[in-house]
């Protein structure tokens, strides 16, 4: 018997994102846990909510690709939106990331309050407490949170680029089911 779905929460993104950027579907609940710094029973938590939502396979072990992008691309920003909040320092995110510098310029910085950052920007609350730390060693879970920071606060043209950067690099790591 399934347990009963409460919910998404918002560091369920970040764990099916992780995931999906995976290349062999044999990895480990705690390396997992460790390297996103959220625990372990949290993460299981997680894979169960999200498989009850079709977004992860029976398993638990691989991103249903298509599900996955739509809920990105048109449900997240609805589901956990977000907000330019003060000035603070920070980690470059959204547009401010500078995978994005070559697609636009802006004067405007977000950035995800750290005291790690050296960019003075618009805050933007990260998807869960530790996320700063999980990127600190994964460019690739770092670009693709940007990406979706972009979803969730930038302008039309913005979003297009983003989409369409996310799709791409998801779709060459996610099998298709």
């Amino acid at each position: 018997m399934r347990r009963k779905h409460n919910g998404m929460r918002p560091q369920d993104i970040v764990i099916l994102v992780k995931i999906a950027t995976i290349l062999s579907d044999d990895w480990q609940l705690k390396d997992l846990a460790s390297s996103l710094y959220i625990s372990n029973s949290e993460i299981s938590e997680s894979l169960e909510r999200r498989a009850y939502a079709d977004l992860i396979d029976f398993n638990k072990r691989n991103v249903r690709r298509g599900n996955f992008l739509d809920f990105l691309i048109h449900g997240m920003k609805y589901v956990f939106p977000a907000q330019a909040g003060n000035l603070v320092r920070g980690i470059p995110t959204a547009h401010s990331h500078p995978f994005m510098h070559k697609f636009i310029s802006s004067g405007q910085a977000y950035v995800w309050p750290s005291a790690l950052g050296n960019i003075l920007g618009q805050a933007i609350e990260p998807f869960y407490a530790n996320q700063v730390k999980a990127i600190e060693d994964d460019e690739q879970l770092y670009r693709l949170l940007a990406l979706l920071d972009v979803i969730r606060v930038g302008k039309v043209r913005e979003k297009v680029i983003a989409e369409k950067e996310l799709t791409a690099t998801l779709s060459a790591y996610v099998k298709s089911y």
